[in-house]
């Protein structure tokens, strides 16, 4: 004889926040019993009682959702997808999307928006060197830029330094026209962005003129020693193993380093990233980590997460396919 499962019920402290918990048409309400389809969910008034194997997580979930409502967080169904992935897997969505990783004046304050993106800023706060490797999407530019902005305000570095390699020009950029800020300005331009949007356009072009921020290819760090400083290496895949080292042995005292990389878009004419097979060199280093974000961690158009998770799916069919093969030969 099974015993049946208690119902979790929780009590929500204001009509306007049951109304927005539910969302228009019941269809957030709709959206938690998709994805809990063998719970039975049951609104009355403003409690709402979750029974069946789920409803304990079910109702905690319904405990965070009201809290992030109670501090003015807006929940759609992009935010509530998310919300559920994190209760889901043990974590507080309320401590992840409500805690300010840098607020500068009136502006509004950047936040993590998945709990992937929450350890990647943690792991960049607690280590010297951070290499975060994940597809389109995932943040990985924009919060590096983020983190850099606060420690720079917090005076722990005296500059940013803002390096990418310049694939398309095989870091040959004499014959493109203007002076160096001018050719290398294709490449660095998804990090001018996230800069501009921290701090404005004004304030961005004010640090560029004073050296605070300083654009460079990677091709020039060689020779330099970088002390004080938080380095942002983007788009890593795009080095080679020779343009790796070198830039890794460029940190000096009292920096903080940054390497972004996707693995699945290298541009390397040969193929020889120096994101390959790095972390099993690495692995073990004081000071050093590796974040790991995924389509779940993309916060661009949802179909930006579809594609990405497509295309890891046939990835891993692709590779399945091949160690079938072997396995037969």
């Amino acid at each position: 004889m099974s015993v049946a499962t208690p119902a979790t019920t929780v009590v929500i402290p204001a009509a306007h926040l049951m109304a927005a918990l539910v969302g228009e048409r019941d269809e957030l309400l709709r959206q938690i019993e998709r994805a809990f389809p063998q719970s039975a969910i049951t609104v009355r008034g403003n409690e709402i009682s979750a029974s069946g194997p789920d409803g304990g997580t079910v109702g905690l979930l319904f405990e965070e959702l009201s809290q992030l409502l109670q501090r003015g967080e807006h929940v759609d169904a992009v935010v509530l997808g998310r919300v559920i992935d994190m209760v889901r897997n043990d974590v507080s969505p309320t401590s992840v999307l409500t805690a300010d990783i840098v607020r500068l004046g009136q502006a509004k304050p950047v936040r993590a928006k998945t709990a992937g993106q929450r350890r990647y800023v943690d792991a960049i706060a607690q280590h010297v060197i951070t290499f975060a490797l994940g597809p389109a999407g995932t943040g990985k530019s924009w919060l590096a830029v983020a983190m850099a902005v606060q420690a720079l305000h917090a005076k722990s570095v005296n500059r940013i330094i803002l390096t990418r390699p310049a694939v398309e020009a095989g870091e040959r950029l004499g014959f493109l026209p203007g002076d160096l800020m001018a050719k290398i300005d294709p490449y660095l331009r998804p990090l001018y962005d996230a800069l501009h949007d921290m701090v404005g356009a004004e304030n961005a072009a004010k640090h560029l003129e004073r050296g605070v921020v300083e654009v460079a290819p990677l091709a020039f760090m060689r020779g330099r020693t970088l002390n004080n400083s938080f380095i942002i290496l983007d788009e890593a895949q795009n080095t080679t193993p020779e343009q790796m080292k070198m830039f890794l042995t460029r940190i000096g005292f009292g920096s903080k380093v940054v390497i972004t990389g996707d693995t699945t878009q290298v541009d390397v004419p040969d193929g020889r990233s120096g994101l390959a097979g790095l972390e099993r060199v690495l692995t073990g280093i004081d000071g050093l980590t590796f974040v790991h974000l995924d389509y779940g961690d993309v916060v661009r158009h949802k179909i930006v997460a579809d594609i990405v998770a497509a295309y890891e799916k046939s990835g891993e069919q692709a590779a399945a396919r091949m160690r079938s093969g072997k396995r037969r030969d």
